[in-house]
């Protein structure tokens, strides 16, 4: 029965291009156009915080970049599955703010293939919270729609409010690290009776930025006992300090 109903709603409703609606074989997919301007993350990256770098250094030998050096996360590693570019953008801002929650599908199966090895190895899927008020102007958690797509895909069970967002932050944009972490002190916390003691926990979100969020989560779920904390993101922003100068 699956397969002719897929084949139905496939007949009614065609899959389309992830970034510009235009008919693809399958959800998840680029046209032709826009595979040719995606940018996925691949090596050279950071091992610990995956952000993108450049061919031949910078990292060092354990493959940490110098900001994972100097300021280690509490997360062990994290993986994202495109570069937050302006391609992305037009895939992720309508996903996060445009009611457009069917993308979570195809997001899912892109960040499943940077994510193997890491959705291999969680015990459950925790999506990074949104305070209750941004949750009520915005309807819904982009990060939870990931998490439990990637929980379907996987077989691994998603905690969808197994974290909370007790204070309200503002906007991160702007801020430098250490405005961004005194921010969002004590801003994340695990839910009351959510029992994370001892569990491998793969955190989920839309992007990744500096990693000061996936940070404030990954403390808050180690703080309540449990044993690794990974991050698996739909993007990445890229940090200009690490991207390779053109040729002059």
């Amino acid at each position: 029965m699956k397969p002719l109903l897929r084949h139905l709603l496939d007949t009614l409703l065609p899959p389309g291009c992830l970034v510009c609606d235009a008919p693809v074989d399958d959800d998840g997919q680029f046209c032709l156009t826009c595979f040719r301007a995606v940018s996925f993350v691949s090596a050279p990256l950071c091992a610990q915080c995956g952000v993108p770098l450049p061919h031949g250094g910078l990292a060092g030998a354990e493959g940490i970049c110098p900001h994972c050096a100097a300021h280690p996360p509490a997360f062990t590693q994290a993986r994202a599955a495109l570069r937050y570019d302006e391609t992305a953008q037009k895939l992720i801002l309508p996903f996060k703010y445009a009611d457009r929650t069917e993308l979570a599908r195809g997001l899912a199966r892109l960040m499943r293939r940077p994510g193997a090895s890491l959705l291999a190895a969680a015990d459950m899927l925790v999506p990074v919270p949104l305070h209750r008020l941004r949750l009520r102007a915005r309807r819904y958690n982009q990060a939870a729609l990931l998490a439990r797509e990637l929980s379907r895909l996987s077989g691994r069970p998603c905690m969808p409010d197994a974290l909370i967002r007790p204070k309200h932050t503002a906007p991160l944009e702007g801020l430098n690290l250490a405005q961004r972490q005194a921010e969002l002190a004590e801003a994340v916390a695990l839910r009351p009776g959510c029992a994370v003691a001892g569990a491998h926990v793969l955190l989920v979100d839309d992007v990744m930025t500096s990693g000061t969020t996936a940070d404030a989560c990954a403390r808050a779920l180690l703080a309540a006992g449990a044993r690794r904390v990974d991050v698996l993101t739909a993007a990445r922003v890229a940090d200009p300090r690490f991207e390779q100068k053109p040729l002059a």
